[in-house]
Protein backbone atom coordinates (compact mmCIF):
# COMPACT_ATOMS: atom_id res chain seq x y z
CA UNK A 1 0.00 0.00 0.00
CA UNK A 2 2.87 2.20 0.66
CA UNK A 3 4.27 1.61 -2.35
CA UNK A 4 0.91 2.61 -4.33
CA UNK A 5 0.82 5.46 -2.11
CA UNK A 6 4.54 6.42 -2.94
CA UNK A 7 3.90 6.38 -6.90
CA UNK A 8 0.43 8.24 -6.60
CA UNK A 9 2.10 10.79 -4.63
CA UNK A 10 5.32 11.05 -7.19
CA UNK A 11 2.78 11.48 -10.19
CA UNK A 12 0.79 14.10 -8.34
CA UNK A 13 3.81 15.93 -7.49
CA UNK A 14 4.92 15.91 -11.19
CA UNK A 15 1.54 16.76 -12.87
CA UNK A 16 1.62 19.44 -10.39
CA UNK A 17 5.47 20.68 -11.78
CA UNK A 18 4.18 19.84 -15.22
CA UNK A 19 1.40 22.42 -14.77
CA UNK A 20 2.89 25.04 -13.14
CA UNK A 21 5.72 24.76 -16.27
CA UNK A 22 3.83 25.14 -18.59
CA UNK A 23 1.98 28.21 -16.64
CA UNK A 24 4.79 29.90 -16.01
CA UNK A 25 5.51 29.42 -19.94
CA UNK A 26 2.65 30.78 -20.90
CA UNK A 27 3.40 33.88 -18.54
CA UNK A 28 6.79 34.76 -19.70
CA UNK A 29 5.06 34.77 -23.61
CA UNK A 30 2.47 36.80 -22.73
CA UNK A 31 5.16 39.33 -20.39
CA UNK A 32 7.45 39.40 -23.66
CA UNK A 33 4.78 40.30 -26.25
CA UNK A 34 3.04 42.97 -23.86
CA UNK A 35 6.22 44.13 -23.60
CA UNK A 36 6.91 44.47 -26.79
CA UNK A 37 4.48 47.07 -27.60
CA UNK A 38 4.98 50.15 -26.62
CA UNK A 39 1.34 52.25 -25.70
CA UNK A 40 1.35 55.92 -26.27
CA UNK A 41 2.08 57.89 -23.88
CA UNK A 42 -1.15 59.17 -21.81
CA UNK A 43 -2.69 62.61 -21.22
CA UNK A 44 0.19 64.32 -23.76
CA UNK A 45 0.59 66.68 -26.29
CA UNK A 46 -0.48 65.31 -29.72
CA UNK A 47 -0.57 66.34 -32.77
CA UNK A 48 -2.60 65.14 -35.34
CA UNK A 49 -1.16 65.16 -38.80
CA UNK A 50 -2.55 63.07 -41.81
CA UNK A 51 -3.49 65.96 -43.92
CA UNK A 52 0.30 66.82 -44.17
CA UNK A 53 3.68 66.47 -42.07
CA UNK A 54 5.15 69.45 -40.14
CA UNK A 55 7.20 70.57 -37.56
CA UNK A 56 5.31 69.29 -34.48
CA UNK A 57 4.49 72.54 -32.26
CA UNK A 58 6.66 72.67 -29.23
CA UNK A 59 5.96 70.51 -26.50
CA UNK A 60 4.04 67.93 -28.46
CA UNK A 61 5.44 64.05 -27.68
CA UNK A 62 2.63 62.14 -29.70
CA UNK A 63 1.99 62.59 -33.16
CA UNK A 64 -0.15 60.58 -35.89
CA UNK A 65 0.94 60.95 -39.33
CA UNK A 66 0.00 59.15 -43.05
CA UNK A 67 1.52 55.73 -43.48
CA UNK A 68 3.31 57.69 -47.09
CA UNK A 69 4.92 59.99 -44.42
CA UNK A 70 8.04 59.61 -42.37
CA UNK A 71 7.61 59.80 -38.57
CA UNK A 72 8.50 62.68 -36.34
CA UNK A 73 12.06 62.18 -35.09
CA UNK A 74 12.26 61.95 -31.12
CA UNK A 75 8.26 61.69 -30.84
CA UNK A 76 5.75 58.84 -30.34
CA UNK A 77 4.15 58.06 -33.72
CA UNK A 78 1.40 56.79 -34.91
CA UNK A 79 0.33 55.80 -38.31
CA UNK A 80 -2.48 56.40 -39.85
CA UNK A 81 -3.84 53.62 -42.27
CA UNK A 82 -7.43 53.99 -44.74
CA UNK A 83 -8.17 50.39 -43.52
CA UNK A 84 -11.69 49.30 -44.62
CA UNK A 85 -12.27 52.13 -47.64
CA UNK A 86 -10.24 53.33 -50.50
CA UNK A 87 -8.28 56.32 -50.64
CA UNK A 88 -9.73 58.61 -53.53
CA UNK A 89 -7.48 57.89 -56.86
CA UNK A 90 -6.54 54.17 -55.51
CA UNK A 91 -9.70 51.96 -56.59
CA UNK A 92 -7.30 50.76 -59.39
CA UNK A 93 -4.85 49.16 -56.93
CA UNK A 94 -7.38 47.03 -55.75
CA UNK A 95 -8.46 43.82 -57.11
CA UNK A 96 -12.61 44.41 -58.60
CA UNK A 97 -14.05 41.93 -55.89
CA UNK A 98 -12.53 43.22 -53.07
CA UNK A 99 -14.66 46.33 -53.80
CA UNK A 100 -17.90 46.45 -51.78
CA UNK A 101 -21.20 46.21 -54.61
CA UNK A 102 -24.78 46.12 -53.78
CA UNK A 103 -27.10 43.94 -55.82
CA UNK A 104 -27.26 46.30 -58.84
CA UNK A 105 -23.34 45.71 -58.59
CA UNK A 106 -22.94 49.35 -57.98
CA UNK A 107 -20.09 49.74 -55.73
CA UNK A 108 -20.93 51.23 -52.20
CA UNK A 109 -19.61 54.67 -51.18
CA UNK A 110 -18.62 56.77 -48.16
CA UNK A 111 -20.03 60.20 -49.58
CA UNK A 112 -18.79 61.96 -46.60
CA UNK A 113 -15.19 61.41 -48.27
CA UNK A 114 -16.02 59.76 -51.83
CA UNK A 115 -14.73 56.12 -50.88
CA UNK A 116 -15.41 52.82 -51.99
CA UNK A 117 -16.24 50.18 -48.97
CA UNK A 118 -14.41 47.52 -49.27
CA UNK A 119 -16.20 44.44 -49.15
CA UNK A 120 -15.27 41.98 -45.99
CA UNK A 121 -18.43 39.59 -46.07
CA UNK A 122 -16.10 36.12 -46.39
CA UNK A 123 -13.08 34.93 -44.66
CA UNK A 124 -11.33 34.67 -48.12
CA UNK A 125 -11.99 38.41 -48.94
CA UNK A 126 -10.96 39.86 -45.69
CA UNK A 127 -7.79 37.91 -45.46
CA UNK A 128 -6.66 38.77 -49.01
CA UNK A 129 -7.64 42.56 -47.88
CA UNK A 130 -5.84 42.17 -45.08
CA UNK A 131 -2.90 41.08 -46.66
CA UNK A 132 -2.51 44.21 -48.75
CA UNK A 133 -3.10 46.53 -45.66
CA UNK A 134 -0.44 43.98 -43.35
CA UNK A 135 2.18 44.82 -46.51
CA UNK A 136 1.39 48.65 -45.16
CA UNK A 137 1.90 48.43 -41.76
CA UNK A 138 4.58 46.45 -42.22
CA UNK A 139 5.99 49.85 -44.12
CA UNK A 140 4.99 51.59 -41.05
CA UNK A 141 7.07 49.23 -38.52
CA UNK A 142 10.04 49.97 -41.45
CA UNK A 143 9.76 53.73 -40.79
CA UNK A 144 10.09 53.52 -37.62
CA UNK A 145 6.20 53.91 -36.56
CA UNK A 146 5.30 52.64 -32.84
CA UNK A 147 1.22 52.29 -33.54
CA UNK A 148 -1.15 51.83 -36.12
CA UNK A 149 -4.34 53.81 -36.41
CA UNK A 150 -6.45 51.66 -38.63
CA UNK A 151 -9.52 54.24 -39.89
CA UNK A 152 -13.14 53.59 -40.98
CA UNK A 153 -13.80 50.76 -38.49
CA UNK A 154 -17.26 51.46 -38.59
CA UNK A 155 -17.67 51.72 -42.21
CA UNK A 156 -20.29 48.84 -41.80
CA UNK A 157 -22.69 51.35 -40.60
CA UNK A 158 -22.59 52.89 -44.00
CA UNK A 159 -23.03 49.87 -46.04
CA UNK A 160 -26.23 50.26 -46.99
CA UNK A 161 -26.49 46.91 -44.70
CA UNK A 162 -23.96 44.67 -46.86
CA UNK A 163 -21.66 44.24 -43.85
CA UNK A 164 -22.31 43.19 -40.22
CA UNK A 165 -20.31 44.16 -36.86
CA UNK A 166 -18.74 41.06 -37.32
CA UNK A 167 -17.36 41.19 -40.50
CA UNK A 168 -15.61 44.39 -39.36
CA UNK A 169 -14.16 43.05 -36.06
CA UNK A 170 -13.19 39.51 -37.70
CA UNK A 171 -11.17 41.32 -40.10
CA UNK A 172 -9.71 44.14 -37.51
CA UNK A 173 -8.51 40.65 -35.71
CA UNK A 174 -6.41 39.94 -38.30
CA UNK A 175 -4.68 43.39 -38.45
CA UNK A 176 -4.33 43.63 -34.75
CA UNK A 177 -3.06 39.72 -34.81
CA UNK A 178 -0.53 41.30 -37.60
CA UNK A 179 0.66 44.39 -35.74
CA UNK A 180 1.41 43.48 -32.61
CA UNK A 181 3.65 40.52 -34.42
CA UNK A 182 5.66 43.66 -35.51
CA UNK A 183 5.82 45.16 -32.02
CA UNK A 184 3.48 47.58 -33.15
CA UNK A 185 0.28 48.83 -30.75
CA UNK A 186 -2.70 49.18 -32.71
CA UNK A 187 -5.93 51.66 -32.08
CA UNK A 188 -9.46 51.58 -32.57
CA UNK A 189 -10.54 54.26 -34.35
CA UNK A 190 -14.11 55.89 -33.22
CA UNK A 191 -16.54 53.42 -33.44
CA UNK A 192 -17.63 53.30 -30.11
CA UNK A 193 -20.24 50.61 -30.23
CA UNK A 194 -17.75 48.03 -30.69
CA UNK A 195 -15.53 49.34 -27.72
CA UNK A 196 -16.61 46.37 -25.56
CA UNK A 197 -14.51 44.06 -28.08
CA UNK A 198 -11.61 45.47 -27.72
CA UNK A 199 -9.63 42.22 -26.08
CA UNK A 200 -11.52 39.88 -28.11
CA UNK A 201 -10.39 42.22 -31.43
CA UNK A 202 -6.80 43.15 -29.57
CA UNK A 203 -7.08 46.53 -29.45
CA UNK A 204 -4.62 48.55 -27.30
CA UNK A 205 -5.68 52.38 -27.51
CA UNK A 206 -8.45 54.51 -28.69
CA UNK A 207 -8.29 57.88 -31.02
CA UNK A 208 -12.03 59.06 -30.47
CA UNK A 209 -13.00 61.85 -33.02
CA UNK A 210 -15.46 64.46 -31.85
CA UNK A 211 -16.37 62.51 -28.03
CA UNK A 212 -16.58 65.49 -26.48
CA UNK A 213 -18.71 66.62 -28.96
CA UNK A 214 -21.24 63.89 -28.96
CA UNK A 215 -21.03 63.28 -25.53
CA UNK A 216 -19.32 59.63 -25.75
CA UNK A 217 -15.92 59.80 -24.30
CA UNK A 218 -17.05 58.35 -21.24
CA UNK A 219 -17.45 54.83 -23.07
CA UNK A 220 -14.08 55.08 -24.50
CA UNK A 221 -12.47 55.71 -21.14
CA UNK A 222 -14.83 52.46 -19.63
CA UNK A 223 -13.20 50.39 -22.02
CA UNK A 224 -9.72 51.75 -22.57
CA UNK A 225 -9.19 53.57 -19.25
CA UNK A 226 -6.72 56.84 -20.16
CA UNK A 227 -5.31 55.63 -23.23
CA UNK A 228 -7.55 57.29 -25.13
CA UNK A 229 -6.57 60.14 -27.78
CA UNK A 230 -9.41 63.05 -28.49
CA UNK A 231 -9.74 64.66 -31.76
CA UNK A 232 -12.43 67.57 -31.59
CA UNK A 233 -13.15 69.61 -34.92
CA UNK A 234 -15.44 72.37 -32.70
CA UNK A 235 -14.30 74.80 -30.16
CA UNK A 236 -17.74 73.44 -28.03
CA UNK A 237 -16.37 70.11 -28.42
CA UNK A 238 -13.02 70.82 -27.12
CA UNK A 239 -14.64 72.35 -24.51
CA UNK A 240 -16.78 69.72 -23.03
CA UNK A 241 -13.62 66.97 -23.69
CA UNK A 242 -11.84 69.30 -21.70
CA UNK A 243 -13.86 70.31 -19.17
CA UNK A 244 -14.76 66.35 -18.09
CA UNK A 245 -10.76 65.28 -19.05
CA UNK A 246 -8.49 67.65 -20.01
CA UNK A 247 -6.53 66.49 -16.71
CA UNK A 248 -6.61 62.22 -17.91
CA UNK A 249 -6.99 62.42 -21.48
CA UNK A 250 -4.46 63.46 -24.73
CA UNK A 251 -6.67 66.22 -26.32
CA UNK A 252 -6.72 68.38 -29.16
CA UNK A 253 -8.71 70.22 -31.76
CA UNK A 254 -8.14 70.34 -35.52
CA UNK A 255 -9.97 71.98 -38.48
CA UNK A 256 -11.92 69.34 -40.21
CA UNK A 257 -9.62 68.98 -43.47
CA UNK A 258 -6.44 68.51 -41.38
CA UNK A 259 -4.52 70.91 -42.88
CA UNK A 260 -0.97 72.14 -42.10
CA UNK A 261 0.15 75.66 -40.61
CA UNK A 262 0.11 78.30 -43.35
CA UNK A 263 -3.00 76.80 -45.33
CA UNK A 264 -6.06 78.87 -44.72
CA UNK A 265 -8.44 77.31 -42.08
CA UNK A 266 -5.42 75.62 -40.20
CA UNK A 267 -6.95 74.78 -36.50
CA UNK A 268 -5.07 73.46 -33.80
CA UNK A 269 -6.08 74.28 -30.01
CA UNK A 270 -5.21 72.20 -26.82
CA UNK A 271 -7.24 72.06 -23.62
Amino acid sequence: MEQIVSRLSRRLLAGMAATALAVTATVLTRTSADAAVTLPPTHAKFDYQIGGAYTPPAGVQVVTRDRTAAPAAGLYNICYVNAFQVQPGEQGQWDSDLLLRDAKGRLVIDQDWSEPLLDLRTADKRNRIAAKVNGWIDGCAAKGYQAIEPDNYDSYTRSKKLLTAANAKAYLTLLATHAHSKNLAIAQKNTVELAGSRQAVGLDFAVAEECGQYDECGDYVDAFGNNVIVIEYTNSGRATACSQYGGTLTIVQRDVDVSTPGQSGYVRKTC
